[in-house]
Formats: structure tokens, sequence, C-alpha cells
């Protein structure tokens, strides 16, 4: 045994079930009795009745109870009573930050999601879990899409029915939707749905998971990168040359390095092309969809619903102004202008996060001039890619080559720190 496990812990954190101290180990239940402050919810104190020592109540501010926490301890034994396994979206990882893992013992009991999983009958090693207890919706129809089986945590905004109602809207039906209701407790309850049958169920317990699992047998998860033909999204017509080709757009799309968490400004959206598939690619994160021409934002618009991506907001204005409220971006994809390069490139890289990455593709010389310029003025050489893509074309019997037209691709990335930046 190693001398950081045989030290005795300050604070003890001990997972708590619904069920209260008849789940509980022996070790769980020492760690309790030798305490001489409890901590926790309401909920989880009112089990320990005959507990004599001092008692702290969990309530909102965390930043102050873990000042008080760690006063407590400096001088105490302190047991914290957390739902759960403490380290699974549980307390726990706050007290181990705030006072380091050789001063916090750990004793977990089995989490909300591995009941449900049990009380379900299914595996769950395959399983992904989601949360939106505390969280907005946004993405969360985005990463479905890649999942066949997953648990969800839910609150009273984003409850089992909403949910369903959301999937509902998508098309979204092929699930099994298993509601457990206040596990482990004396009133606990399992039910099954169809999406359909779940939108309209109002008698659902606050404590519960969600666990959804496919039906569709032939369901294939989507490719890893996303390479989209341009009859996959709805444009302009007759200017079917307003929207970004699928060749240019993997090109342009790895050239931005996005991550599952990023936030990107596609300014300049037009149909929506790029904006959708980079949020294919971040399913965490957040795509801004900027586009000025009224008829492209309600195109742009009608793909986002199309393609179910709940991760993209299309927002109609004019760049740089249209921008200013956004949060910062990670990577920026300039695909239109308007006459503004020089400004938006500046707000761009002005916004831009450390080490973010910023493209702009340009088709006319004057573009391509502008784009440069506005990297060079500022200390910066860009990376540039001229694509002359070509397809096969039927010609009678025959095939033939149709030359697209040439596109130049300009990258940068952000330094870490920005000196040198003019």
């Amino acid at each position: 045994m190693n001398e950081r496990s045989m030290r005795r812990r300050a604070v003890t954190l001990v997972g708590i079930g619904d069920d209260g101290c008849v789940g509980l180990t022996s070790r769980a239940m020492q760690a309790v009795a030798s305490a001489q402050w409890l901590v926790g919810g309401e909920r989880q104190l009112a089990f320990f009745p005959q507990f004599h020592g001092e008692r702290l109540v969990i309530k909102s501010s965390l930043t102050e109870l873990m000042e008080r926490i760690a006063e407590i301890a400096s001088d105490n034994n302190v047991c914290i009573l957390a739902s759960g396994d403490p380290l699974f979206y549980g307390i726990g990882g706050l007290v181990v930050k705030k006072l380091g893992a050789e001063h916090v013992d750990v004793v977990p009991h089995p989490s909300s999601v591995q009941w449900a999983f049990a009380r379900v009958g299914l595996k769950w090693d395959d399983a992904t879990v989601l949360s939106l207890h505390g969280r907005k919706r946004s993405g969360f129809l985005t990463r479905l899409k890649q999942l066949d089986k997953a648990a969800v945590l839910t609150d009273a905004e984003n409850s089992p029915a909403q949910i369903a109602a959301w999937l509902l809207g998508a098309g979204e039906t092929a699930w099994r939707a298993s509601v457990c209701e206040n596990l482990c407790g004396p009133d606990e309850r399992v039910r099954s749905f169809t999406v359909e049958e779940l939108a309209l169920v109002t008698d659902i317990s606050p404590l519960n998971v969600l666990v959804l699992e496919r039906t569709d047998s032939a369901w294939q998860p989507p490719p890893v990168i996303p390479y989209l033909s341009e009859d996959a999204f709805a444009k302009r017509m007759p200017k079917k040359g307003l929207i970004t080709k699928r060749e240019v757009r993997l090109l342009s799309l790895a050239a931005l390095g996005i991550r599952p968490s990023s936030v990107i400004w596609d300014v300049g959206a037009g149909s929506g092309s790029v904006g959708i598939e980079a949020a294919l690619l971040a399913p965490q994160g957040h795509v801004y969809a900027i586009e000025v021409d009224p008829e492209g934002v309600a195109i742009c618009r009608e793909n986002v619903a199309a393609h179910g991506v709940d991760n993209v907001t299309v927002i109609e204005g004019r760049a740089p102004e249209a921008l200013a409220d956004l949060p910062a971006p990670d990577a920026v994809f300039i695909g239109g202008s308007k006459g503004s390069m020089d400004e938006i490139i500046e707000t761009a890289l002005n916004r831009l996060s450390p080490g973010g990455r910023l493209v702009v593709n340009a088709i006319t010389l004057e573009n391509s001039a502008e784009a440069y310029s506005a990297f060079r003025s500022r200390g910066l050489t860009p990376e540039v890619t001229l694509l002359q893509v070509s397809r096969a074309e039927p010609l009678a019997r025959y095939m033939r080559y149709e030359a697209m037209n040439p596109i130049q691709i300009f990258a940068v990335e952000i330094p870490r720190t920005k000196e040198g930046m003019a």
C-alpha cells in the first residue's frame, strides 16, 4: 500500500442513492459515523436523523460552500453526501479541485445511469451519457445523430416529454425511450414509450434518467468526415454556383482545424453547406452562420432544419457589424464578404481564440488580392491553395471532364500569443 493511500483524508465523499442508508456499504456508514461534520442536500441529510455532529446543507452557492468546507476540514473530519457517484456529474470534481486529491477519499455509489440501464436490462459499455441538466439543448440532436444508445440526464426545462417533442419535430422517431424515475426509491417507476407517446406524457417525476435505444436495425452512424453532394442542399436557382462545392468544402473544413467543441463563424453562409458540415464535425460546439441576403437566409434555415443540426444559429445581417455580439470563435470561415473583406478579416483576427484558424475562400481576382493584402499588412503569411477541380460528365455514350471555377483557399493560424501581429 503506498503512502498516499495510507494517509487519513480530511474529507470523505460518500455516494448515496434514494434508498438512503440501506444501500450504503459498511465503509460508507463508517465514514458518516466518524465524521464531525455532515454535508449534503436536505434530502440526503434527512437519511441520518441520528447524526449528532454539525450539519451543513448544500444550497446554491457552491463557491462559498467549497470555501466553508475547506475551512472546516482544517480541524475536523468532514463527510459529504452526494447522489450516486460523486465524480459523475456530481460535486466530487469541485471538492477534489479545491482540497486536492490527497485530502479527499471517495466512496462511490452506483450512479443513476448505472441503475437505469440495470432496470431496463441493457448493457451500457457502448452507451453515451448526454447531460441536459442545467444545460442548453443546443447540439443535442447533432450529437444524437452519431449514437445508437444514450442515457440523458434531464431537468425541468429539458424534461423527457420536451426532449421527445424535440426529436419528433426533427423526424427522429426510431427510438425506444425508457423513463426511469426515482431509482432505488420507494416510488421507483420504469416505463418505455415510443417517441410519439413520450411527447404526450405529463406525469414524469423530476428525478429521472431517460434511456434512448435505436429501433432501426439498419441504422449506421454517419461518416466521420461529412462529404455531402451539392444536391443535398437547397440553393438559390438558377444561381447554382452559389454553393461551395464539396471538394472545396472538404479542404476548407480541414483547414479550419475544427474540434468537437469548437465555436465557428461561417461568414457569407449562402446555402449554409459549410456551416452545416462544420456543425456535424463540432457536435459539442456551435456554428454561427451569417448571411445578408434575405433569400439566402431563408434557404440556409431550410437546410439547417432539413439536416437536423441544432447547433447552428443563422443570423441575418452584414459582416462585420453582425459579428459584434457573437461569442469568440475558435475557427472562422469567410465564403463571402460583400466588399468588406479587410474589415471582416480584421474583426476575425481580433476575436479569434489563440491557436484559432481563419480560412478565406476567394473566387475573383479582386477578393484574392484583398485577402492576401489584408493578411500581409498584419504581418501574417497565409497558406494559399489554388484548387482546380474537374468532374467527369457524360457526353453521349462517352465521359468527359468538365472544369469548375478555380478557387483560392487562404488559411492562417492565430499565434498562441499575438506578438508580431500588426
